[in-house]
């Protein structure tokens, strides 16, 4: 009797958006999961937002508001965005020890979407960022800073801020998968974010004391402004908020269109 070999399936190469977004929740909460083998981690997103917050407030704050309540309008939101920003570079160091680790090769063998690993990480970073944010928020309240803006403020605030970290995250993600080592991530990290953070108005009021050229880069130029302005707005219940909440994401878009292609470039050379 003769034996019969049947065909091997055909598989699809392509993934559904449903099962696409199917991985990325997946690999997300994967990545949140891991907070609990790794306490540290929370720890960090815990503490180094309180140090900063008490660090600029008790002694910048009476240097340049007057005193540490007039400067905590200014302070909080500001430190608030610095510190998205900040966070967005742990997406790029954790993708890096990943990729060295072998681990994305594992997801490589899956019938999962190209994108996954990559989006799953950075949704798990973001909802960590939300919890950073909260934190400063609170400090801020506990020693003296006020929400005038409300419950709609504080959830546009976040919202905004979330959108445009979600978005700027993908140049961590090009960072990480383009260095060999996952300290080049954080020495990029400074390199380049501290100067965006502090040539904005985060911490001082926007262009004081500068050369003039330098003044409108900071009020034309740098996203950090626009971004600082609008969940300003937001939280303090005054000043403006749709105009520089549009220029922030659409920054973010134009950032997320740039990076986004060059990330899934870099992935697939990389792993």
């Amino acid at each position: 009797m003769t034996a019969v070999t049947l065909p091997a399936p055909q598989l699809s190469k392509r993934v559904s958006l449903g099962e696409t977004m199917r991985n990325i929740f997946t690999l997300a909460w994967r990545g949140l999961v891991q907070i609990k083998h790794n306490p540290m981690e929370l720890v960090d997103l815990s503490i180094q937002p309180i140090m900063f917050v008490l660090l600029f407030a008790y002694v910048f704050g009476p240097s340049i508001g007057g005193s540490v309540e007039a400067y905590l309008p200014v302070l909080i939101p500001g430190i608030i965005a610095q510190n998205a920003l900040f966070a967005s570079m742990s997406t790029g160091f954790g993708l890096n020890i990943d990729v060295t680790k072998g681990v994305f090769d594992r997801f490589r063998s899956l019938p999962i979407s190209r994108t996954a690993p990559l989006a799953g990480r950075i949704l798990a970073d973001t909802v960590k960022q939300a919890w950073s944010m909260a934190i400063l928020l609170i400090v801020g309240v506990i020693i003296g800073y006020r929400v005038h803006g409300g419950f709609w403020g504080v959830l546009g605030a976040f919202g905004l801020l979330l959108a445009f970290a979600l978005m700027f995250a993908w140049v961590s993600v090009l960072v990480g998968l383009s260095v060999d080592a996952p300290e080049k991530v954080q020495v990029f990290g400074f390199t380049a974010i501290f100067p965006l953070t502090f040539l904005s108005n985060a911490f001082i009021p926007s262009g004081e004391g500068m050369p003039s050229w330098l003044k409108y880069f900071v009020d034309h130029i740098n996203p950090m402004t626009h971004l600082v302005t609008a969940i300003r707005g937001l939280l303090n219940g005054t000043g403006p908020i749709l105009r520089p909440s549009v220029i922030a994401l659409a920054w973010g878009v134009g950032i997320a269109a740039v990076f986004i292609p060059l990330c899934l470039r870099a992935f697939k050379r990389r792993v």
